[in-house]
C-alpha cells in the first residue's frame, strides 16, 4: 500500500508540474499578445512567442508519457512514435506561421514517417525484443516460484513446531500417566495388560509423530542453524559420519531446510548402499552459494536417477540451485548441491 501511495503522489507531482508550466505558458502567451496589441499590432509576431511555448509544453508530455510508458518491447516504438508526431506538428505550424505558400514540411514529415515506419518492422522482427519479453516474464515467474516456496518451507516449520510442541507433548503426559496407572493395578493383571498395551501404542505414536516431524525438519535446524542440525544426523547415522561446516551467516530458512534434506537422504543412502564405510558431510558459502558436499568410501554404483535422489533434485531445482551425483564403482559417492543464497 505504501508503495502505491508513493507512486500515485509521484504521477500526481508531474501532473501537477505540467499544469503548471501550462498555466504560466498561457500567462506569458497572453501578456505577449497584449504588448503586440498595445503597440498597434502589425505583423503577429506573438505567434512564434505561442508556438514556442506549444513546443515546450509538448516535449513536456512527450517526456512524462515515455517515463510513465509500461515496459515491453514497444515501448521505444511508443516514444518514437509520439515525438515523430510533435515534431510533425511544429513543421506544420512553422510552416503556418511563416505564410504558408509551398508544403515543404511534407519532405521531413515523409522521412520522419519512414524513420518510424523501419522503427515498427525492426521491433516487431527483432528477436531480442521476444526474448525480453521471455526474460521479463521469466523473472515474474522465478519470482512468485521463490514466493510460494518461502512460503511452504514456513508453513512445514510451523506444523512441524505444532507436532513436537503439541500433539507430541500430550502423547507424552498420555504414556506417563498410562505408566502411573500401571504400576497401580498389579492386583488386576488383565487390566494392566490393557494399559500396558496402550502405553505401547502411545509410544509407537510418539515414535511416528518423531520421524515425521524429522521429515518436515528438525526443531534444531530453525533454533541453532544448519551446522548444528548436520551435527545432529551425524551423531543418529548408523555409519561414521565427519561434519565440516563453515557457515558465516545463516542463509535463507528454505535454503537451509533444502541444505538439510540433501545431507540426510545423501547419509540415509549411504548407510544402505555404502556397507559401513565412513561419510563425510561439509557445508560452506561460496560466492553467495550454499554448497553441501556428501561423500562416502563405500562401493559406488548409484543411480543419479534414483527415487530419492531424484526428488532431492527437484527440491534443489525448485530453488535454482543444481545437484550433482559423482558414483563410480569402487571409488565411492559424492553428493553435491549448489543452492544461492540471494533473493
Amino acid at each position: 500500500m505504501a508503495i502505491a501511495v508513493t507512486t500515485m503522489e509521484h504521477h500526481s507531482s508531474r501532473g501537477d508540474a505540467l499544469a503548471l508550466q501550462v498555466a504560466l505558458s498561457a500567462l506569458f502567451g497572453f501578456i505577449t499578445t497584449l504588448v503586440w496589441g498595445l503597440t498597434g499590432g502589425g505583423y503577429f509576431w506573438p505567434g512564434w512567442v505561442w508556438f514556442a511555448l506549444a513546443l515546450a509544453a509538448g516535449v513536456h508530455v512527450v517526456i512524462r508519457r515515455a517515463l510513465r510508458a509500461a515496459p515491453g518491447r514497444f515501448r521505444a516504438l511508443r516514444v518514437h512514435g509520439e515525438a515523430t508526431g510533435l515534431f510533425i506538428a511544429a513543421e506544420v505550424a512553422i510552416w503556418a506561421l511563416s505564410g504558408g505558400g509551398y508544403f515543404w514540411p511534407v519532405w521531413p514529415a515523409s522521412v520522419l514517417l519512414l524513420a518510424l515506419g523501419a522503427h515498427g518492422i525492426v521491433a516487431g522482427m527483432r528477436p531480442e525484443g521476444r526474448e525480453l519479453e521471455l526474460e521479463e516474464r521469466v523473472d515474474e515467474l522465478t519470482r512468485t516460484r521463490r514466493g510460494a516456496v518461502d512460503v511452504q518451507a514456513a508453513e512445514l516449520r510451523r506444523i512441524e513446531r505444532d507436532l513436537h510442541d503439541g500433539a507430541q507433548a500430550r502423547l507424552v503426559a498420555l504414556s506417563m500417566h498410562l505408566g502411573r496407572a500401571e504400576a497401580r493395578l498389579d492386583d488386576q493383571p488383565e487390566l494392566a495388560d490393557l494399559v500396558r498395551k496402550a502405553r505401547e501404542e502411545a509410544g509407537s505414536a510418539i515414535a511416528e509423530l518423531r520421524d515425521l516431524a524429522r521429515g518436515i525438519a528438525p526443531p534444531v535446524l530453525a533454533d541453532r542453524g544448519l551446522a548444528a542440525a548436520l551435527e545432529g544426523l551425524a551423531r543418529r547415522s548408523a555409519i561414521p559420519v565427519a561434519v565440516d561446516a563453515e557457515i558465516d551467516e545463516r542463509p535463507p530458512p528454505v535454503v537451509e531446510t533444502a541444505a538439510y534434506f540433501v545431507a540426510a537422504e545423501a547419509l540415509t543412502n549411504a548407510a544402505k548402499h555404502a556397507g559401513g564405510a565412513a561419510a563425510r558431510v561439509s557445508a560452506a558459502m561460496e560466492r553467495g552459494t550454499l554448497v553441501v558436499e556428501v561423500s562416502d568410501s563405500g562401493a559406488g554404483g548409484a543411480n543419479p536417477e534414483g527415487g530419492g535422489l531424484t526428488g532431492l533434485r527437484h527440491r534443489v531445482e525448485a530453488l535454482d540451485g543444481t545437484l550433482t551425483v559423482t558414483s563410480h564403482r569402487g571409488h565411492g559417492t559424492v553428493i553435491r548441491a549448489e543452492l544461492p543464497c540471494g533473493s
